[in-house]
């Protein structure tokens, strides 16, 4: 079979949208992507506006997600879009993705997959029935960095875990922006929108997802001190967790959006019986390796002398930067490559299953839930349900 690029629809994302743009870049990257469609907006006329910018065919710049997924599935099968990237507020994860699934198109969703936990579960349901592909961007997962990381703990090398650590401060909610009409601030501040957490539900699954990434262990169980720091906030702005995983390691999740001069420091430290690893997102390059009585060791993107896994999501000779389109690129770039493998039915390259699936999602939902839960029970330990 000839080899072709993956289209792709979009959901959300139009003019004056952050991430949108951030998708739209991450999925060029690779040159395996093309977007083909999209429902930018709910405003039909700001829906057009925002494909004609994108050199879109006015006739595939949809009112709606579920107009355009209608007429997608209409179209020859040479034509409609393979798959859909999903990039609005919380509330319209689930609706999307569900009328994407049903529609019989793949689905690469933002994080947190869903609004709550059931539609989670209802969401796992209906990938398992439907047998189609569905990715998260948990994009932290795709910096070199951390894949080396990943196969070292798994590797066994550094013994077994003992502790976790892991930390995501920000500092651009200290003040009521909300109220100064700021779209991202506004949307992530809104029960309605967000769900039942604000700052653990945007930044919080981030840092939850990385430590179990990394480290290949489960949270079992958790207890948690959520709060809004700011008067009239609705959701948290900040909060302390600690943490228990299967198999006895313990940890501590520190995330906050109130921590003044912070950027996007999301970082986590990995301690072990032989050693540690230490890696911080602003500077992603860089993996500090700890080892029993000796010398720290610094593995920098690049190298030969990293894994197959780091190897396979580096672009660039050591010393040109990666950064944060790099990593969302390798979510793109590998959830492409396996459906890329299934039209083809050629044997698909050693990444293209390595990207979040809605198992992860599931886990996300449930580690919303239990910190609530936990925080509105006096940081009473609380398990994670699934």
């Amino acid at each position: 079979m000839q080899k072709r690029k993956i289209r792709m629809g979009m959901v959300g994302g139009g003019q004056g949208a952050f991430i949108g743009g951030v998708h739209r870049i991450a999925a060029a990257i690779d040159q395996q992507i093309e977007l083909v469609c999209g429902a930018f907006s709910s405003d039909l006329e700001r829906s057009k506006a925002s494909g004609k910018d994108l050199n879109l065919e006015e006739s595939r710049c949809y009112t709606d997600f579920m107009t355009m997924m209608a007429q997608e599935a209409e179209l020859p099968e040479g034509e409609r879009m393979d798959f859909v990237a999903i990039v609005t507020p919380n509330h319209v994860h689930f609706p999307a993705a569900r009328a994407a699934l049903e529609a019989g198109f793949h689905v690469l969703s933002d994080k947190p997959a869903t609004f709550d936990k059931s539609e989670a579960i209802e969401l796992d349901q209906l990938v398992e029935a439907t047998g189609l592909k569905y990715g998260l961007t948990h994009n932290y997962t795709g910096y070199p960095m951390v894949k080396q990381a990943r196969e070292m703990v798994r590797s066994g090398e550094l013994g077994k875990i003992r502790k976790v650590v892991v930390e995501y401060p920000q500092g651009w909610l200290a003040t009521p922006l909300e109220k100064e009409d700021q779209k991202q601030a506004a949307w992530r501040t809104d029960p309605e929108r967000s769900g039942a957490a604000g700052c653990m539900g945007d930044i919080g699954t981030h840092a939850e997802n990385l430590a179990e990434y990394m480290t290949g262990l489960k949270i079992k169980e958790l207890a948690a001190d959520l709060t809004a720091f700011v008067d009239g906030r609705l959701l948290d702005d900040d909060g302390n967790v600690l943490l228990r995983f299967e198999g006895g390691a313990k940890g501590i999740l520190h995330a906050s959006q109130i921590s003044v001069g912070e950027e996007n420091s999301l970082n986590i430290r990995i301690y072990s019986e032989k050693g540690g690893l230490e890696w911080h997102q602003m500077e992603p390059n860089t993996l500090f390796v700890h080892r029993l009585d000796q010398p720290t060791q610094i593995y920098r993107t690049g190298n030969g002398y990293l894994g197959e896994s780091a190897t396979a999501h580096s672009r660039i000779p050591a010393g040109h930067p990666e950064g944060y389109l790099e990593a969302f690129a390798n979510i793109y770039r590998n959830f492409a490559a396996d459906i890329a493998a299934e039209h083809s039915g050629e044997p698909a390259p050693i990444y293209a299953k390595d990207y979040p699936t809605i198992k992860e999602g599931v886990r996300g939902m449930a580690f919303i839930e239990a910190v609530v839960k936990s925080s509105q029970n006096n940081a009473a330990w609380t398990e994670l349900e699934l």
